[in-house]
């Protein structure tokens, strides 16, 4: 897109407004001890305007910095430059984070979409604003370039609006514009743009990329945050169609994924076909490609995060990250126990958004651990002085290597084991022992310490049946408990008594979490699910126990009557076929009533060698791998 740079503004422009020029150093005189100055974001900071204001750092005196997120260098927070610049900012990132974690600098913790309304109703007025913005085009107007976000409404609130104006800026598309007569002065410079490489991909955050995939439709729009989980999401979403993109913050990520054809936006319910973002953080490459793109539609905070906009789109999905969560579902991510580290941002925004959204999946994914293993993200209780940026009530989905837990609408109870299934394993036993201590759990959950296993994901799979619904399988969770009990009173009195050889009113509790804890290894157990609106329901669930003397396993499956005589049963048996032969497992045996036809036509024509015999009505089968 940069081939178009050179008639995208007014060459003459310096003669045209040559009285609003200024240098730098010319421009920053006009600020005064005590007030309170504004900085533009991202890869769009001034740095020659912010240089110039520090190098008068002994003329200022309690002058305050207003940010959210900087990248490069960040001159003014320093520890002996505390008497004359103080730093308040929306966001920590690294350039500032020593100094506000040593008490000489500010955080003001607050939704991004409510940061606009601060500056426009006067609560935080701002005296100057030092931002960067392309020069003006034939009709006057400057672009924001690759920061909208809180800059434009910073630019429109300031009393007095400093725009370090940069031909390398991009011209970006959107509600990205400025009169020039709404800027006050304006400093040419040429020089290259602030650039952040794309982050390291590690194999935890890849396996939590590949969960987070897995919960993305086609058609879905996307938001993604900061870090490399939200990247290496993108890495799997290489075989879905027509995704969308509405997100506060853009990275080189998307270049590939819209040139493969992946990212269209035709299915968006509003902006379709345009990538919606506030600004965009990534290399050259990145800034290159945005400039003059009509695909790329630049936006302030104020209409980007704002939840009723994300919320009308279909299938809207949240991608944000965390530092701890509790096993109530309480989310943290912006401190490290009384340490600000990061911000609120635009998570809780998001997270709201894609929770009224028609389909939408509001997402929080963080590794399993952290300190190189020796501590666990998921804790009982949240570390003290650790704020809550997600509530335990507006907690959807959240991801690890270790699998994907749904929490809305679940009991305590139910939050609690499914956050401890997808903890560390080598932190479940005191997770489950703390759960239990804090009555989140009833006190027979101690009989499953130890067995708190998730199935490996080799045992997923997924099948079409003839009028096109897609079934999912997938090992049995520790979650399970209350889908399985569920599964077994919707079945019919025939159904329970063929399966069980009882005519059973009840499931016991212990025999569900028997089923329930196992470890994947003598005892394997797939269920079939269909997607529904509390996360999946379970119709069909089959297993098989290993007897190790014969190597040999007895299988068993059941069928929710709805869906009995559609080839889910042939289908299971076939999938646990597999498995037993992927562990070295010579054969199956199973018991079976006489009058049970459905189930003996299942294993007869199962491609086995079989062998049955009849004893007192029960038919004894034996089929070699």
């Amino acid at each position: 897109m940069s081939a178009d740079r050179k008639t995208s503004y007014d060459l003459k422009w310096q003669e045209k407004y040559q009285g609003m020029l200024s240098t730098p150093e010319e421009a920053v005189a006009t600020v005064r001890p005590g007030q309170r100055v504004f900085i533009g974001t991202g890869g769009a900071q001034p740095l020659a305007l912010v240089r110039a204001l520090v190098a008068r750092h002994n003329e200022l005196a309690d002058t305050q910095v207003i940010h959210m997120l900087t990248l490069g260098e960040a001159p003014y927070a320093f520890k002996d430059l505390t008497d004359h610049f103080s730093v308040n900012t929306f966001f920590v990132a690294d350039n500032v984070r020593n100094i506000i974690q040593e008490g000489y600098g500010d955080y003001t913790p607050i939704y991004l979409s409510d940061v606009p309304r601060l500056f426009k109703s006067g609560q935080m007025p701002l005296d100057v604003a030092l931002i960067q913005v392309t020069p003006p085009d034939d009709q006057g107007r400057c672009s924001f370039g690759i920061s909208v976000d809180i800059v434009k409404s910073a630019a429109e609130n300031a009393g007095l609006v400093i725009a370090q104006v940069n031909p390398q800026m991009p011209r970006t598309l959107g509600d990205s514009f400025i009169s020039v007569f709404d800027l006050d002065v304006l400093v040419p410079v040429d020089e290259p743009l602030l650039e952040m490489g794309m982050p390291v991909v590690t194999e935890i955050s890849r396996a939590i990329g590949e969960n987070i995939a897995s919960l993305v439709d086609d058609g879905s729009t996307i938001e993604m945050g900061i870090g490399r989980i939200p990247h290496a999401a993108l890495e799997f979403l290489g075989g879905k169609k027509d995704l969308g993109i509405h997100t506060e913050m853009v990275t080189d990520a998307v270049i590939d994924m819209i040139e493969a054809g992946i990212i269209t936006g035709a299915q968006k319910t509003t902006d379709r076909g345009k990538v919606v973002t506030s600004f965009a953080m990534g290399t050259k490459r990145l800034y290159d490609y945005v400039d003059n793109n009509p695909m790329f539609s630049f936006n302030p905070t104020e209409y980007v995060n704002d939840p009723f906009v994300i919320g009308q789109q279909h299938k809207m999905v949240a991608i944000n990250t965390a530092l701890e969560i509790d096993l109530t579902g309480q989310v943290c991510a912006d401190s490290l126990g009384t340490k600000f580290y990061s911000g609120i941002g635009g998570q809780v925004d998001f997270n709201r958004g894609a929770a009224r959204s028609s389909g939408g999946r509001p997402i929080i994914a963080c590794p399993s651990t952290a300190q190189n293993g020796s501590v666990s993200r998921i804790v009982a209780t949240l570390t003290p002085g650790a704020g809550v940026v997600t509530s335990r009530g507006s907690a959807y989905y959240i991801v690890t290597e270790f699998g994907v837990a749904y929490l809305h609408g679940k009991s305590v109870q139910e939050r609690a084991m499914a956050l401890i299934s997808i903890a560390h394993p080598d932190f479940r036993e005191e997770l489950l022992a703390k759960a239990i201590e804090y009555k989140y759990l009833r006190p027979e959950m101690a009989d499953v310490e130890g067995k708190i296993f998730i199935g490996p994901k080799e045992l997923r799979t997924t099948m079409v049946l003839d009028d096109g619904t897609l079934v999912s399988f997938r090992p049995v969770h520790p979650t399970d408990e209350a889908g399985t009990r569920d599964l077994f009173y919707a079945l019919s009195q025939e159904t329970v008594y063929y399966r069980y050889m009882s005519h059973m009113k009840r499931i016991p509790r212990k025999q569900v979490q028997n089923f329930v804890y196992i470890d994947h290894r003598n005892e394997v157990a797939v269920v079939a699910t269909l997607p529904e609106a509390h996360g999946e329901e379970i119709i069909c669930v089959g297993r098989y126990y290993l007897d190790p003397k014969t190597n040999r396993a007895e299988v068993a499956f059941v069928v929710r009557d709805a869906w009995q005589n559609r080839g889910i049963g042939t289908f299971i048996l076939k999938h646990l076929v597999n498995i037993a032969k992927r562990n070295g497992i010579a054969g199956f045996t199973a018991e079976v009533l006489r009058d049970n036809k459905a189930m003996q036509a299942v294993f007869n024509h199962s491609g086995l060698k079989v062998r049955s015999n009849l004893s007192e009505g029960v038919f004894h089968f034996d089929m070699d791998f």
